[in-house]
């Protein structure tokens, strides 16, 4: 008896899954036409974007790194308005960044770009390109954070520029060669408004966690100076 309705039992189990996947047949049998419609999009969508990077991302990349080539020999040679704006036969960083945007030639163009307005004290026009310039090398957005913090410092916003010595310190930290410059800066930027006790306490963290780099060999003089303004 209990076999009986053991195999009854898995009979109607079986019959229901029959009757899934016939319903499943009919639907597909009914709708191939839209599900090939779907697949064949999709395979286009993928073999386009395939087709871009082939034939358009990459050669704009490799033709937009060959145009940079010239404007960082005049960038080396601190030749900033031809770096900029070209010589009337290669373009400048200027133009490369409006031509290959998008690209990493082109978004290295406005760091570049940035540099060149800092130098020549145009530092609206740095900030612009800096605050364009993305990047996750752990060296590089550092610097360029911190050089935005210069040009504030030259227009004389010393509450943006603490900020960005402050963010680009802690987004180098343990990089013994870039935080420790900013930590200085800031240490700086504090004694210009006459916070010596946060001045102490930024020349310190040198002291304790970059002892090594160029900063952190001289600035025992400084804590030394900050403690006799502090009356220590």
């Amino acid at each position: 008896m209990a076999n009986t309705e053991n195999n009854a039992a898995q009979q109607d189990q079986l019959e229901i899954v029959e009757s899934k996947f016939g319903q499943t047949e009919q639907y597909i049998e009914e709708n191939r036409n839209k599900i090939f419609t779907v697949i064949a999009i999709i395979a286009a969508i993928i073999l386009g974007y395939m087709a871009y990077q082939k034939y358009v991302k990459t050669p704009k990349e490799n033709k937009a790194a060959a145009q940079m080539f010239q404007a960082e020999n005049y960038f080396e040679l601190d030749s900033f308005n031809l770096a900029l704006n070209g010589d009337g036969n290669y373009p400048g960083f200027l133009k490369i960044m409006s031509d290959y945007s998008g690209t990493k030639a082109g978004n290295n163009a406005k760091y570049y770009a940035g540099v060149c307005y800092f130098r020549t004290q145009e530092y609206d026009k740095a900030i612009e390109c800096l605050n364009g310039f993305s990047t996750d090398d752990k060296t590089l957005g550092p610097i360029a954070t911190g050089l935005t913090g210069d040009c504030w410092m030259e227009k004389g916003d010393l509450a943006k520029a603490q900020k960005c010595y402050n963010d680009a310190a802690k987004s180098a930290e343990g990089n013994v060669f870039v935080a420790p410059i900013f930590l200085n800066k800031l240490g700086k930027l504090f004694e210009k408004q006459n916070n010596y006790q946060e001045a102490l306490n930024i020349y310190n963290k040198i002291k304790a966690e970059y002892p090594s780099s160029n900063e952190g060999r001289t600035i025992e003089r400084d804590i030394e100076l900050m403690n006799i303004k502090l009356g220590k």
